[in-house]
C-alpha cells in the first residue's frame, strides 16, 4: 500500500508541476531564440522578398492556432527560392512600454509560436513602402509572456523592429477588435508603412483578434 501511495503522490506532483515546468522550458527556448534572433536583425535583409503567396492563408493558420487548435494544415511551399522559408529568424520586435521583446520568426506553426511572435507570410518586411508587416502571438495565460499585455496598448506607443541591420520605429495610431475572419487588417495603405500586431481577445476562450496597427515614423 506504501508503495501505490508514493506513486500516486509522485503523480501527483507531476500533474502539479507539468504548467510550471513547460513553461520554463518555452521561456528558454524563447531566450535562446532571442539571441539568435538579435544576432539575425544585425545582417542585411532583402526588403522585397518574393512572398509565398497570398497572406490570407497563413492568417488562417495563425488566426486557427491564437485559438487554441492544432495546425493540421500542409506547410505551403515557397515559390521562388529566394523567398522567406518557414522558420527563418527574421528579426526582433520590442514594446518596451509592455515589456515585450520577442523573436519575429517567419510562418504559421504551432512549434513556431510556443517561443516567437510569427511573421504572417505574404505580407511586407519592416521599412517597405506603402507595405504592411504583420507580426502575431499568443497572448499567454503568464503574465509578460509573448503578447499577453498587449491589450494594455495606447494609441501613440512606440513599437520597434530590428532588422536588416536597421531599427523601424512605428506609432500606435489605431486598435481594433475584430472577428477572426477579418483579414482586411492585413491590407496595406497607399502612402503608409505600416505594422499590424495580431493576438487573441479576450484572454480566457477568445472568439475575436486584437489588433494594434502603427506606422512608421520618418
Amino acid at each position: 500500500m506504501k508503495k501505490w501511495s508514493y506513486i500516486f503522490m509522485i503523480v501527483g506532483l507531476c500533474i502539479i508541476l507539468y504548467p510550471s515546468v513547460n513553461t520554463w522550458l518555452e521561456d528558454r527556448a524563447q531566450s535562446q531564440l532571442l539571441k539568435e534572433a538579435e544576432a539575425e536583425s544585425q545582417k542585411p535583409l532583402d526588403l522585397t522578398p518574393v512572398s509565398s503567396g497570398s497572406a490570407v492563408p497563413d492568417y488562417e493558420k495563425i488566426s486557427n492556432l491564437l485559438d487554441e487548435g492544432d495546425d493540421e494544415t500542409e506547410e505551403s511551399t515557397p515559390l521562388d527560392e529566394n523567398a522567406l522559408q518557414d522558420g527563418e529568424v527574421l528579426g526582433v520586435i520590442r514594446y518596451e512600454k509592455l515589456d515585450i521583446k520577442l523573436p519575429i520568426v517567419e510562418g504559421a506553426t504551432k512549434e513556431n509560436m510556443k517561443s516567437a511572435s510569427v511573421h504572417v507570410t505574404g505580407t511586407q518586411l519592416a521599412g517597405v513602402e506603402d507595405g504592411n508587416m504583420a507580426v502575431a502571438a499568443h497572448r499567454a495565460h503568464k503574465t509578460g509572456r509573448l503578447f499577453n499585455r498587449l491589450n494594455e496598448a495606447k494609441v501613440g506607443d512606440l513599437i520597434e523592429i530590428d532588422q536588416g541591420g536597421k531599427t523601424y520605429q512605428y506609432e500606435v495610431d489605431k486598435i481594433h477588435i475584430v472577428e477572426p475572419t477579418e483579414v482586411w487588417v492585413l491590407n496595406p495603405t497607399e502612402g503608409e508603412t505600416a505594422l499590424t500586431l495580431i493576438t487573441c481577445d479576450p484572454l480566457i476562450n477568445p472568439t475575436h483578434r486584437l489588433i494594434v496597427h502603427a506606422i512608421l515614423q520618418k
